[in-house]
Protein backbone atom coordinates (compact mmCIF):
# COMPACT_ATOMS: atom_id res chain seq x y z
CA UNK A 1 0.00 0.00 0.00
CA UNK A 2 1.31 3.32 -1.02
CA UNK A 3 3.03 5.89 1.55
CA UNK A 4 0.72 9.10 0.83
CA UNK A 5 2.17 12.61 1.80
CA UNK A 6 0.26 14.40 4.61
CA UNK A 7 -0.36 17.30 2.22
CA UNK A 8 -2.31 14.57 0.15
CA UNK A 9 -3.84 13.58 3.68
CA UNK A 10 -5.28 16.76 4.89
CA UNK A 11 -6.51 17.72 0.95
CA UNK A 12 -8.09 14.35 0.52
CA UNK A 13 -9.91 14.53 4.46
CA UNK A 14 -10.52 18.22 3.44
CA UNK A 15 -12.56 17.75 1.01
CA UNK A 16 -15.11 16.15 4.18
CA UNK A 17 -16.38 17.45 7.12
CA UNK A 18 -14.02 17.99 10.00
CA UNK A 19 -15.68 16.01 13.37
CA UNK A 20 -14.38 18.80 15.52
CA UNK A 21 -12.25 22.35 13.84
CA UNK A 22 -8.87 21.71 13.83
CA UNK A 23 -5.96 23.36 16.08
CA UNK A 24 -3.37 25.58 15.34
CA UNK A 25 -0.33 26.62 15.93
CA UNK A 26 0.33 30.65 16.44
CA UNK A 27 2.90 31.19 13.65
CA UNK A 28 6.28 32.56 14.75
CA UNK A 29 6.19 30.08 17.84
CA UNK A 30 8.65 27.57 18.40
CA UNK A 31 5.70 25.02 18.48
CA UNK A 32 4.64 26.30 15.30
CA UNK A 33 8.03 25.90 13.66
CA UNK A 34 8.37 21.92 14.85
CA UNK A 35 5.01 21.30 13.04
CA UNK A 36 6.24 22.80 9.81
CA UNK A 37 9.59 21.03 10.02
CA UNK A 38 7.92 17.93 11.14
CA UNK A 39 5.23 18.35 8.28
CA UNK A 40 7.77 19.07 5.94
CA UNK A 41 9.81 15.88 6.44
CA UNK A 42 6.76 13.73 6.02
CA UNK A 43 5.97 15.64 2.86
CA UNK A 44 9.75 14.77 1.62
CA UNK A 45 8.50 11.24 1.80
CA UNK A 46 11.42 9.46 3.69
CA UNK A 47 11.15 6.87 5.96
CA UNK A 48 8.09 7.05 8.48
CA UNK A 49 9.81 5.30 11.19
CA UNK A 50 12.70 8.30 10.52
CA UNK A 51 10.22 11.12 10.51
CA UNK A 52 9.62 10.15 14.11
CA UNK A 53 12.87 10.40 15.97
CA UNK A 54 13.35 13.84 18.05
CA UNK A 55 15.38 16.50 15.80
CA UNK A 56 18.86 17.03 17.09
CA UNK A 57 18.99 20.09 19.69
CA UNK A 58 15.38 19.95 20.40
CA UNK A 59 13.37 19.74 23.25
CA UNK A 60 11.56 16.34 23.48
CA UNK A 61 8.53 17.89 25.20
CA UNK A 62 7.92 20.54 22.67
CA UNK A 63 8.29 17.64 19.69
CA UNK A 64 5.53 15.48 21.57
CA UNK A 65 3.47 18.33 21.93
CA UNK A 66 3.00 19.12 18.06
CA UNK A 67 2.25 15.62 17.63
CA UNK A 68 -0.43 15.87 20.08
CA UNK A 69 -2.07 18.61 18.22
CA UNK A 70 -1.19 16.79 14.88
CA UNK A 71 -2.98 13.30 15.44
CA UNK A 72 -5.53 15.31 17.39
CA UNK A 73 -6.82 16.80 14.07
CA UNK A 74 -5.90 14.22 11.77
CA UNK A 75 -7.70 11.39 13.85
CA UNK A 76 -10.48 14.27 13.84
CA UNK A 77 -10.44 14.30 10.15
CA UNK A 78 -10.47 10.69 9.66
CA UNK A 79 -14.03 9.75 12.16
CA UNK A 80 -15.36 12.85 10.48
CA UNK A 81 -15.95 10.88 7.33
CA UNK A 82 -17.84 7.95 9.04
CA UNK A 83 -19.54 10.11 11.44
CA UNK A 84 -22.87 9.41 9.73
CA UNK A 85 -22.14 6.18 9.83
CA UNK A 86 -21.20 5.20 13.41
CA UNK A 87 -24.62 5.96 15.13
CA UNK A 88 -26.00 4.49 18.47
CA UNK A 89 -27.81 2.01 16.05
CA UNK A 90 -25.02 1.25 14.36
CA UNK A 91 -22.14 1.22 17.47
CA UNK A 92 -24.15 0.63 20.49
CA UNK A 93 -21.02 -0.01 22.18
CA UNK A 94 -17.43 1.70 22.05
CA UNK A 95 -15.51 -1.03 20.84
CA UNK A 96 -13.32 -3.44 18.34
CA UNK A 97 -14.45 -6.16 17.38
CA UNK A 98 -15.98 -9.02 20.56
CA UNK A 99 -12.55 -9.11 22.14
CA UNK A 100 -12.52 -5.58 22.99
CA UNK A 101 -14.74 -2.49 24.74
CA UNK A 102 -14.01 0.62 25.89
CA UNK A 103 -16.06 2.65 29.08
CA UNK A 104 -15.64 6.57 29.41
CA UNK A 105 -14.31 7.76 32.61
CA UNK A 106 -13.34 11.42 33.15
CA UNK A 107 -13.64 11.86 36.98
CA UNK A 108 -16.33 14.91 36.86
CA UNK A 109 -19.52 13.62 34.55
CA UNK A 110 -18.24 10.17 34.33
CA UNK A 111 -17.03 9.50 37.73
CA UNK A 112 -16.90 5.48 36.91
CA UNK A 113 -16.09 3.57 34.05
CA UNK A 114 -19.70 3.90 31.90
CA UNK A 115 -20.34 1.99 28.62
CA UNK A 116 -21.52 4.41 25.87
CA UNK A 117 -22.36 4.28 22.15
CA UNK A 118 -19.53 4.70 19.89
CA UNK A 119 -20.40 7.85 18.89
CA UNK A 120 -21.03 9.77 22.17
CA UNK A 121 -17.71 7.84 23.62
CA UNK A 122 -15.87 9.75 20.81
CA UNK A 123 -17.82 12.87 21.20
CA UNK A 124 -16.78 13.10 25.13
CA UNK A 125 -13.04 11.95 24.35
CA UNK A 126 -12.43 14.56 21.44
CA UNK A 127 -13.81 17.53 23.88
CA UNK A 128 -11.87 16.06 26.80
CA UNK A 129 -8.72 15.75 24.53
CA UNK A 130 -9.23 19.27 23.15
CA UNK A 131 -9.72 20.69 26.77
CA UNK A 132 -6.30 19.16 27.66
CA UNK A 133 -4.32 20.43 24.93
CA UNK A 134 -5.57 24.00 25.40
CA UNK A 135 -5.13 24.27 29.24
CA UNK A 136 -1.63 26.34 28.90
CA UNK A 137 -0.77 24.95 32.63
CA UNK A 138 -0.24 21.40 31.14
CA UNK A 139 0.78 22.06 27.11
CA UNK A 140 2.42 25.67 27.78
CA UNK A 141 2.41 27.90 25.15
CA UNK A 142 4.80 30.58 26.18
CA UNK A 143 8.90 30.32 25.66
CA UNK A 144 10.63 29.74 28.75
CA UNK A 145 7.10 28.32 30.64
CA UNK A 146 8.45 24.35 31.96
CA UNK A 147 6.23 21.28 31.41
CA UNK A 148 4.38 20.14 34.45
CA UNK A 149 5.14 16.82 36.17
CA UNK A 150 1.84 15.77 34.56
CA UNK A 151 2.15 16.39 30.89
CA UNK A 152 4.06 13.25 29.78
CA UNK A 153 0.96 11.41 31.77
CA UNK A 154 -1.58 13.22 30.15
CA UNK A 155 -0.05 12.87 26.66
CA UNK A 156 -0.07 9.41 27.18
CA UNK A 157 -3.96 9.20 28.05
CA UNK A 158 -4.64 11.55 25.16
CA UNK A 159 -2.51 9.38 22.63
CA UNK A 160 -4.07 6.01 23.55
CA UNK A 161 -7.68 7.45 24.21
CA UNK A 162 -6.78 9.01 20.29
CA UNK A 163 -5.59 5.15 19.35
CA UNK A 164 -9.15 3.50 19.82
CA UNK A 165 -10.55 5.80 17.72
CA UNK A 166 -8.32 3.82 15.01
CA UNK A 167 -9.54 0.84 16.79
CA UNK A 168 -12.64 1.63 16.04
CA UNK A 169 -12.51 2.74 12.72
CA UNK A 170 -10.97 0.09 11.20
CA UNK A 171 -12.95 -2.63 12.67
CA UNK A 172 -16.18 -1.01 12.17
CA UNK A 173 -15.75 1.61 9.82
CA UNK A 174 -13.06 0.30 7.35
CA UNK A 175 -15.84 -0.37 4.49
CA UNK A 176 -16.80 3.22 4.46
CA UNK A 177 -12.96 4.54 3.57
CA UNK A 178 -12.41 2.11 1.12
CA UNK A 179 -15.50 2.84 -0.59
CA UNK A 180 -14.34 6.66 -0.51
CA UNK A 181 -10.82 5.73 -1.15
CA UNK A 182 -9.19 6.54 1.84
CA UNK A 183 -7.09 3.05 2.43
CA UNK A 184 -4.11 4.37 1.71
CA UNK A 185 -4.44 7.76 3.23
CA UNK A 186 -5.86 6.32 6.94
CA UNK A 187 -3.23 3.57 6.54
CA UNK A 188 -0.08 5.96 6.10
CA UNK A 189 -1.47 8.42 9.22
CA UNK A 190 -1.84 5.10 11.04
CA UNK A 191 2.16 4.03 10.58
CA UNK A 192 2.95 7.36 11.38
CA UNK A 193 1.11 7.44 15.15
CA UNK A 194 2.31 3.72 15.83
CA UNK A 195 5.93 4.65 14.86
CA UNK A 196 5.31 7.76 16.89
CA UNK A 197 4.12 6.26 20.25
CA UNK A 198 6.57 3.21 19.87
CA UNK A 199 9.51 5.49 19.84
CA UNK A 200 8.70 7.65 22.86
CA UNK A 201 6.62 4.81 24.67
CA UNK A 202 3.49 6.79 25.15
CA UNK A 203 0.90 3.74 24.46
CA UNK A 204 1.23 0.36 26.09
CA UNK A 205 1.77 -2.65 24.21
CA UNK A 206 -1.69 -3.65 26.10
CA UNK A 207 -3.69 -1.25 24.70
CA UNK A 208 -2.39 -1.54 21.14
CA UNK A 209 -3.09 -4.90 20.69
CA UNK A 210 -6.49 -4.91 19.25
CA UNK A 211 -4.55 -3.66 15.97
CA UNK A 212 -1.39 -5.87 16.29
CA UNK A 213 -1.76 -8.74 13.21
CA UNK A 214 -2.63 -5.41 11.13
CA UNK A 215 0.21 -3.13 12.38
CA UNK A 216 2.51 -6.26 11.80
CA UNK A 217 1.25 -6.19 8.09
CA UNK A 218 1.84 -2.53 7.72
CA UNK A 219 5.06 -1.57 8.86
CA UNK A 220 6.66 -4.95 8.12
Amino acid sequence: MANLPVVGFMNFFGRDKTFRPKKRFEPGTLKYNLHKQATASLQSGIDLRKVVSLPPNENMNDWIAVHVVDFFNRINLIYGTVTEYCTEESCPTMCGGPKYEYHWCDGLTYKKPTALPANKYIALLMDWAENQINNEDIFPVTLGVPFPRNYFPTCKKILTRLFRVFVHVYIHHFDRLVAIGAEAHINTCYKHFYYFVTEFNLVDKKELEPLREMTEKLTH
